[in-house]
């Protein structure tokens, strides 16, 4: 088994799905600019430098879905990811899903991003395995809350080795390709047999130099 590991933010997507979820909900009107807006910038400012607080992070964009089941949101999400999400994917991340696909390689999008923001853009892109942060929820609502290990930095790791062990594949037996653009994936990128750096941020981009990475651009 083969497997091709693909970032979302700033790998396949030109853009934050986090950051762009909460100017879409200001542009709805569901959010405060004048509370969101500043924050926002401000979180997607601390993780480009790899600086963000993990929790923090996760729990900030999290909390724009509390008090609301997932029901209540599906249609904005729908909209979310036609009209704000879908044009911002990048033909080079696509046409490398589809190498993979066409070699027989399992396809997995790995993402900081919660499962419900992030799902749909799994399955527009044709990838069926998605690991992605989880939203709590209880009583059908989400609470603004994580839930189990954050798929961030280390946790990415720990994520990907739990997942491979439910899907009953051995790691230590895969070959493996990584694709990411941001230092924070450092470990995931440190892992697989063949990593490959895509729009890197200058932290990751001189690791790459230093380790003999491919860089490439996608858009």
């Amino acid at each position: 088994m083969r497997l091709a590991l693909f970032d979302l933010d700033h790998t396949l997507l030109d853009g934050d799905s986090d950051q762009l979820w909460c100017d879409f909900l200001i542009d709805k009107g569901l959010l405060d600019k004048a509370i969101f807006s500043a924050k926002n910038e401000a979180m997607a400012h601390d993780y480009k430098s790899g600086a963000v607080d993990v929790q923090a992070f996760c729990e900030f964009y999290i909390g724009t879905l509390t008090r609301h089941s997932p029901a209540d949101w599906e249609a904005l999400r729908q909209e979310f990811l036609s009209v704000w999400v879908a044009p911002r994917l990048c033909a080079g991340g696509k046409a490398q899903i589809k190498a993979h696909q066409a070699q027989g390689d399992r396809v997995v999008m790995t993402t900081a991003t919660n499962r419900f923001i992030t799902e749909l853009t799994a399955k527009h892109l044709g990838v069926k395995d998605l690991i992605a942060t989880e939203a709590e929820i209880q009583k059908g609502l989400f609470t603004g809350k994580t839930a189990g290990v954050l798929n961030m930095r280390e946790g990415k790791v720990t994520r990907l080795k739990a997942w491979c062990k439910e899907q009953a594949l051995n790691w230590t037996e895969l070959e493996t390709w990584g694709y990411s653009d941001s230092i924070n994936d450092l470990p995931l990128l440190e892992v697989v047999t063949h990593a490959t750096v895509t729009q890197g941020d200058v932290k990751l981009r001189a690791e790459a130099a230093k380790r003999g990475w491919p860089q490439i651009e996608w858009f």
